[in-house]
This record gives C-alpha cells, sequence and structure tokens, in this order.
C-alpha cells in the first residue's frame, strides 16, 4: 500500500515456505521512499504483535501469558488464548528477524535507504546492504550447521537454507550493483527515442486504429492530452473491443488506461534505476517525461541493454 501510495507498482505478492515477497515495478526514486516501503512491513507486524500482547495480557495475566507465548504445559490459560500468546511470540519473532540489516530483507532495505541517504549514492549503499547481507547469511549456515551437530536437526537445517536464500539474494544483488556502476551517470535522456509517435486523446477509437495500429502495426501507444501531457496508455485490444458501430463515437480517452505511476520514467532518471524494472521487461518500453509531465521520448528495453553492453565492452577494453 506505501508503495502505491509513492507511484510504485506491484506486479505481484508472492507468499512461499520463508514468508512474502512483494514485488515491486520499480525501484524507489529517493532515499525517503525507499525508508517509507521498507519500514511499512515491520510497522504492521509490530502493530499486530503489540494488540496481540494487549488482548493475552488483559484477558489471561502477564506470567500466563508469557508461559503461554513460550508454550509451556504450565500455562493456565484456555486453547484460544494460548494461540493468541502463540501468534505474538512468532510474530515478535518474525519483526525481529525481519528487521536485521541484511538485504533483502526489510531491515536490508532500511539500512539501504540510510545508507543511501548518508552517502547520496544508491549503488554505493547497495553494494553496502548486499555485503552485510552475505555476512548474516554465512552466520545462519554456520550456526545451522552448529545446530544439526548439537542434534536440533529440523532447526539447523531450517537456520541453514534461510542462509542460503539471504546469501543468493545478496549475490544477485552484488551482481546487480556491479551492473549499475557500469552504467553510473548515463540518464534516460541520454539513450531515449526523442520523437515518440503519440496518439491525443482527442481523436476517436475509428482514427486511432487507421492512423496508428493498422499504420504502424505496434500493440500500443502513449496517449497525450492536448498540452502534450503524458496521459496513460492505448492497447489495440481494447480498441479492437469496441463494436465498429460506435468507434466513431468513442474518443481515445475513453479508452485509454490511466498511468498508475509506473508506466512512466522521467527523462532525468539514471539508467541504472531501470534495471529489474518489471513495467520495462512486461512492455519493452517506458515512456519518458520532463518535469512538467510531458512526454519527451521513450526508452525501450533494447536501448537500455545495448547501454549496458556498450558500457561492458568499454570497461573490458
Amino acid at each position: 500500500m506505501v508503495a502505491l501510495r509513492n507511484g510504485i507498482g506491484i506486479s505481484s505478492i508472492q507468499l512461499w515456505i520463508f514468508g512474502g515477497v512483494a514485488r515491486l515495478e520499480r525501484d524507489a526514486d529517493s532515499p525517503s521512499t525507499e525508508f517509507k516501503v521498507a519500514v511499512a512491513g515491520p510497522l504492521v507486524t509490530l502493530a499486530i504483535t503489540v494488540v496481540l500482547v494487549l488482548i493475552g495480557v488483559g484477558a489471561a495475566g502477564y506470567h500466563d501469558f508469557l508461559d503461554a507465548a513460550k508454550v509451556e504445559s504450565t500455562a493456565d490459560t484456555s486453547g484460544l488464548l494460548a494461540m493468541v500468546a502463540w501468534l505474538a511470540s512468532i510474530n515478535f519473532l518474525v519483526l525481529v528477524f525481519n528487521l536485521l540489516p541484511a538485504f533483502p530483507m526489510d531491515g536490508g532495505r532500511i539500512a539501504r535507504a540510510i545508507a543511501w541517504w548518508r552517502t547520496g549514492n544508491k549503488t554505493s549503499a547497495m553494494r553496502f546492504v548486499a555485503t552485510l547481507g552475505q555476512g548474516f547469511a554465512y552466520l545462519f549456515i554456520a550456526g545451522g550447521l552448529a545446530l544439526v551437530f548439537l542434534g536440533d536437526i529440523f532447526g539447523g537445517i531450517w537456520l541453514a537454507l534461510i542462509g542460503m536464500v539471504i546469501n543468493g539474494s545478496a549475490r544477485a544483488a552484488n551482481l546487480q550493483t556491479a551492473i549499475s556502476s557500469r552504467i553510473e551517470g548515463l540518464r534516460v535522456g541520454d539513450v531515449m527515442d526523442r520523437e515518440p509517435v503519440a496518439i491525443s486523446e482527442d481523436i476517436t477509437a475509428a482514427q486511432a486504429l487507421d492512423e496508428y495500429f493498422f499504420r504502424y502495426r505496434w500493440p500500443w501507444f502513449p496517449v497525450v492530452d492536448a498540452a502534450k501531457r503524458f496521459r496513460g496508455l492505448l492497447e489495440r485490444g481494447r480498441v479492437e473491443g469496441v463494436p465498429e458501430a460506435s468507434r466513431e463515437a468513442t474518443s481515445v480517452a475513453d479508452l485509454v488506461e490511466a498511468d498508475p505511476g509506473s508506466l512512466h520514467v522521467s527523462e532525468d532518471a539514471t539508467l541504472d534505476s531501470l534495471l529489474g524494472n518489471q513495467t520495462l521487461s512486461r512492455l519493452g518500453a517506458l515512456i519518458a517525461v520532463d518535469a512538467d509531465g510531458r512526454i519527451s521520448g521513450v526508452i525501450t528495453a533494447e536501448q537500455v541493454g545495448r547501454a549496458l553492453r556498450d558500457a561492458t565492452a568499454g570497461g573490458g577494453s
């Protein structure tokens, strides 16, 4: 919800054995946005824990609630209150674990936001938290092996698996940082196409088909208003879905897919900020806009890839 409020789309929310992961369509564009998105999850977990503790202590008393949270057989509580105590303890453990400054956990993202704010360099901040993440990963793996050696086979394997997952994510983050450093300094405006074909929102659906989709054979076009401000995208399927008899009476403004904030990028944005952008991967391009929201170009995945290959080749030479 915080990401959406800051114009960052969510492509999916994946629930799996180690918890939940929200896949953001793009990275935050500032340290403050990064911090707000990262801290939202732990704050919700903290709120859940506090509410459960208040309910449990109010109903069973501090000592019985604490015994129930520790899963002690001496706890004098009902089954329902025992469940509340267990949920409180689990959420507390999740909160503490998730706040460890190891990327890609929320604690690692919070650390990246702080490092980004202090240094002003997102790439170095990412390198810092990725290294931290690998350090914690090795600690978890070593701790897991120690637990297995001491006889706690299930707990040890579980901790080692968590360490392996964190290590994989941290290695991927380090790789992305290495790639980003190659194109550091390049901006969207340096490589974008400055003559994009855009559709006016005032024309009819019939005109859009005849003058754009049938002519250029592209699956979608950006739509602009009279002031050339970017409105959103118009996909061919939406136009063809209008009954033929109604196309002359239907305007493009009635069909355009409004921009949720993830379809465009500032022409001043750094090129490395587009690496891993889910919308760019899905559409193959993003609309570049100026400070006033007017369309100034289009940046494609191919252009980003070409810039990266050129930078890599230059670095190798």
